[in-house]
C-alpha cells in the first residue's frame, strides 16, 4: 500500500473531525469540555480549508478540526481534505466522521503528499492516514502510483528526459507488469512513420515509436496514444523564450498514458491494452524539417508543413494511423497540443473531442465523479477548410489563427476511422498548489479514464 496509508484498524490514530457552519456546534458538543473550551478560545471558524489542532492536557494532539463546505454547496471541493497531508505534524490520523467523499478525500492525501525529490532532498513528513472503512486502499495506491509516475516523468528536465530516457521508463513499466515491449527507430521509422521521423530528425537524440502490449488478445482492445515530444523548441519556427521555458512538459501526453497504463495493468482490468508513444525532440539544426516541406504520412495523406511548431499533431497522426489499423474498441490520445485549448478553457480544464456521444457522456460523468474534469469541444467539420493546402492533401495548421484546438483535432481526425476515439488536449501542469494538485506536473484525465474503464472492464 502507498506509504501514506495505514490499515483501517491501525491504532492509535488521531481523529480528524470535518465541520462546517451547520454541523460545528453539534460536533463541539461531542468533544471533551476542556477541548471545547480551547476551540472557543482560539476563535476558530469552520471555514472551508481551515484546520485547528486541538491539544490534550499533556500537549499531545487530541484531534483536528477541518472545515469543509456545506453539503448543498454545488462547487464543493471533494479533495479539499488532502491539504492536511502537508499541514499536519507527523502522526497517524483517521477520519472520525465522513467528509463529502471519503474515498476522494483519502486519495487526495496521497496526491497532495507527492514530492519531486530527484534533484534535492525532500522534507520527510511522516503523516499517515488510516484508510477509511469501505474504501479500497489498494486501488487508491495504484492510482496514486500512476499519478506519481506521470508527475515524475514530466517534472524531470529534458537533459535527463529525452527519447532514450522516456523509452527506458516505458520499458521498465512494461517489465514490471510482464507486458511486451517494442521500439521502432532508424530506417524502419523513416519508412513506416515518416511524420515522426520528420519531427525528430533535427535532433541528435533519435526519434522512435514505443509500443507496449499487455493482456489477453481475446479481451476488448484499448489503445492509449501519448505525445512524447521531450522538448519543443518550435523547430525553425522557433518559440520565444517564454514559450520555450516549460517545454520539458511537452511529453506530458506520454507520461499520462504511462501513468494510466500502470493503473490499468495493476488492476488487471480485462482488456488487451496497447500503449503507443512517439518519442522525439523538436530541435533546430541543418537537418530540421522546414516550413513548406511536404511529407507523405503513414496513412498516405500528404501533409504540407505550415508551421514547424505544430509538431505534436504530426507525430500523433502517424501513431493514430497505426492504432486505427487494429480497430480497437477505444482509442484515447493525450497531448499537450494547443495553446488555444488553454485560452478557451484555462489551465485546469482539458479539452475533450469525440464524435461518440455515448463515450463523451460516459467519460464526462467519470471525470465529474473523480474530480478530474474535462470539457467537450466540437469536431466542427466546416473548419476543415481551414486546413486546406494548394499543394498537398492537407496543411498541418489552419489559416486565420482561430479555433486552433478544434482545427488541431480535425487534423488528427483525418488519420482515425474509429468512432470511439477520444482526443484529450491537456495542460499537464498546475500553476499553483491546490488540494491533491501540488504545483508542477499533473496527470490530467487519467483518473477519469481509469474510472470509466474500471466500470466497464473490472
Amino acid at each position: 500500500m502507498h506509504p501514506i496509508f495505514a490499515p483501517a484498524d491501525a491504532t492509535p490514530a488521531i481523529p480528524i473531525l470535518f465541520v462546517n457552519a451547520a454541523t460545528f456546534e453539534t460536533i463541539l458538543a461531542g468533544i471533551d469540555d476542556r477541548e471545547r473550551t480551547y476551540v472557543r478560545a482560539t476563535g476558530y471558524e469552520p471555514k472551508a480549508g481551515r484546520h485547528l489542532i486541538v491539544p490534550k492536557a499533556d500537549g499531545t494532539i487530541a484531534g483536528v478540526l477541518f472545515g469543509i463546505e456545506a453539503a448543498d454547496e454545488p462547487l464543493k471541493d471533494l479533495m479539499r481534505p488532502g491539504s492536511l497531508a502537508t499541514a499536519l505534524p507527523a502522526g497517524l490520523y483517521r477520519f472520525a466522521n465522513a467528509p463529502h467523499d471519503a474515498r476522494l478525500a483519502a486519495l487526495s492525501f496521497a496526491l497532495s503528499a507527492y514530492q519531486f525529490s530527484r534533484y534535492r532532498k525532500a522534507e520527510k513528513r511522516n503523516v499517515q492516514l488510516a484508510v477509511p472503512a469501505g474504501v479500497d486502499g489498494d486501488d487508491l495506491t495504484r492510482i496514486a502510483e500512476g499519478v506519481a509516475l506521470c508527475r515524475d516523468l514530466i517534472n524531470t528536465p529534458s537533459n535527463d528526459m529525452g527519447p532514450d530516457e522516456l523509452e527506458e521508463a516505458a520499458r521498465k513499466l512494461a517489465e514490471d507488469h510482464g507486458a511486451n515491449f517494442d521500439v521502432t527507430r532508424g530506417n524502419a521509422l523513416a519508412k513506416d512513420f515518416p511524420l515522426i521521423q520528420a519531427v525528430g530528425m533535427g535532433s541528435p537524440r533519435s526519434p522512435r515509436l514505443i509500443d507496449i502490449t499487455w493482456g489477453n488478445a481475446s479481451d476488448p482492445k484499448i489503445t492509449l496514444v501519448g505525445k512524447g515530444v521531450c522538448f519543443d523548441t518550435g523547430g525553425l519556427d522557433i518559440k520565444p523564450d517564454t514559450g520555450m521555458l516549460n517545454m520539458k512538459k511537452d511529453m506530458g501526453g506520454s507520461a499520462t498514458a504511462l501513468g494510466l497504463a500502470h493503473m490499468i495493468m495493476s488492476a488487471k482490468l480485462k482488456v488487451r491494452l496497447r500503449v503507443l508513444i512517439p518519442a522525439v525532440e523538436n530541435s533546430i539544426s541543418g537537418n530540421s524539417f522546414r516550413p513548406r516541406d511536404i511529407f507523405t504520412s503513414r496513412k498516405g495523406i500528404t501533409v504540407e508543413i505550415g508551421n514547424t511548431d505544430a509538431e505534436g499533431r504530426l507525430v500523433l497522426a502517424d501513431t493514430l494511423a497505426l492504432a486505427d489499423d487494429e480497430k480497437p474498441e477505444l482509442i484515447a490520445d493525450f497531448a499537450t497540443l494547443t495553446g488555444a485549448a488553454r485560452v478557451a478553457l484555462g489551465p485546469e480544464l482539458p479539452a475533450a473531442f469525440t464524435d461518440d456521444d455515448e463515450l463523451a457522456a460516459e467519460f464526462a460523468a467519470a471525470g465529474t465523479a473523480e474530480q478530474d474534469p474535462t470539457w467537450r469541444l466540437p469536431l466542427w467539420r466546416p473548419y476543415e477548410a481551414m486546413l486546406d493546402s494548394k499543394v498537398a492533401d492537407t496543411n498541418n495548421v489552419s489559416t486565420g489563427g482561430q479555433g486552433g484546438a478544434i482545427t488541431a483535432a480535425l487534423f488528427l481526425k483525418k488519420f482515425v476511422t474509429a468512432k470511439s476515439w477520444l482526443h484529450l488536449d491537456i495542460f499537464a501542469w498546475n500553476n499553483t498548489t491546490k488540494p491533491g494538485r501540488p504545483e508542477g506536473a499533473e496527470c490530467m484525465t487519467a483518473r477519469a479514464l481509469y474510472a470509466m474503464l474500471t466500470k466497464r472492464y473490472a
